[in-house]
């Protein structure tokens, strides 16, 4: 795939991923960044499993790139609550 390929899905599967998570979206800018990080992942999880990763464009390398922007955005809110309720955050 291209990198204006992977650019456009991982911006499809941000944005599909955040609004199964939370609704409403981190913004385009992390939206993106985190549907790449989760186009990888997905890819080495469904792997992992024994199926195709992220091959080229189309609507199954969007469902597994949704897959990991969805495991992405739920480790990224974790660690955000984590810092905000830590044992470090402030009252």
């Amino acid at each position: 795939m291209s990198i204006f390929s992977w650019i456009l899905l991982g911006l499809i599967a941000g944005f599909i991923a955040s609004r199964l998570v939370n609704h409403r979206g981190e913004g385009v800018v992390l939206d993106l960044l985190l549907g790449i990080v989760g186009a990888v992942v997905g890819g080495w999880i469904f792997r992992l499993f024994g199926a195709a990763g992220v091959t080229h464009f189309g609507l199954y390398s969007l469902i597994v790139a949704v897959v990991g922007a969805v495991v992405v955005l739920f480790i990224y809110h974790a660690i955000r609550r984590g810092v905000a309720g830590g044992p470090y955050s402030r009252p």
